[in-house]
């Protein structure tokens, strides 16, 4: 009768066991939808040419070349940019080109007449369908504040996504200030690019491995206001080619 109950005793135990270990073993922890997103969004950014060296995570945001935001949670358009001035491959749709509301916060109204001069240069392309209006009630696309980017950085622009303008655009009022009105207004004009989905139409000479042309409209542009690395010091009007991306792409 004892040596049942010890072998009794001995299966009990050995369930408990088994059980135990039942119990802790741990289970796969589910993705991260948030980093699975930002991991797709980052996937996207390398796929328009971007090198990894020119990518730089930001909190929610990832920075490229220093001026351009691509949010994490941005809207990653479907399938392959067209090939053959650049862009990203995600436009602004057609009933939101027609009326991009900006609004300039309480940090850079100082600059508002620079602003209206680079909203004016975008709306005076001829044959364009892309219309912006400047506005000061709570309802808006894109909002024009100021941040301090550090030396070097003059302002920075977000891509569209989901069929709507780059919501923000960061300018350095500190470091532009001293700047012409030209260059000031330059500044927001090109970023205002950035926001419909323009790229730099200098890429391959400051490091991009590959872009998107606009259809008809490839080839380099001393002239365009559009080219990257030239804070402080490029062109303060429009070119004829980036007139005429704006057209191929928003007609």
């Amino acid at each position: 009768m004892n040596k049942n109950l010890k072998n009794f005793a001995f299966i009990a135990l050995a369930a408990i066991v088994i059980a135990s270990c039942s119990k802790t073993k741990e289970t796969p922890a589910a993705p991260d939808p948030q980093t699975e997103k930002s991991e797709k969004v980052l996937s996207y950014i390398q796929s328009l040419g971007f090198p990894s060296s020119a990518i730089v995570e930001n909190g929610d945001h990832y920075v490229v070349e220093e001026d351009i935001i691509f949010p994490k949670n941005m809207v990653i358009p479907a399938g392959q940019p067209k090939t053959e001035q650049y862009y990203t491959g995600s436009l602004v749709n057609a009933t939101n080109k027609r009326n991009i509301r900006v609004k300039v916060d309480a940090s850079m109204t100082s600059m508002n007449a620079e602003v209206t001069s680079a909203v004016n240069q975008w709306n005076g392309i001829s044959g364009s369908t892309v219309r912006f209006s400047i506005v000061t009630g709570t309802s808006y696309d894109i909002l024009i504040k100021d941040e301090n980017l550090g030396n070097g950085v003059c302002g920075q622009g977000t891509f569209p996504s989901g069929g709507a303008a780059g919501n923000l655009i960061k300018i350095n009022k500190a470091y532009i200030a001293a700047n012409s009105f030209a260059q000031r207004q330059r500044t927001i004009t090109h970023e205002l690019g950035h926001n419909i989905s323009l790229r730099h139409t200098n890429w391959s000479a400051i490091g991009e491995g590959s872009a998107t042309a606009v259809p008809g409209v490839g080839g380099t542009d001393a002239s365009s206001l559009m080219n990257g690395g030239q804070c402080n010091s490029g062109a303060t009007v429009l070119s004829t080619k980036d007139k005429q991306a704006t057209v191929a792409l928003y007609p």
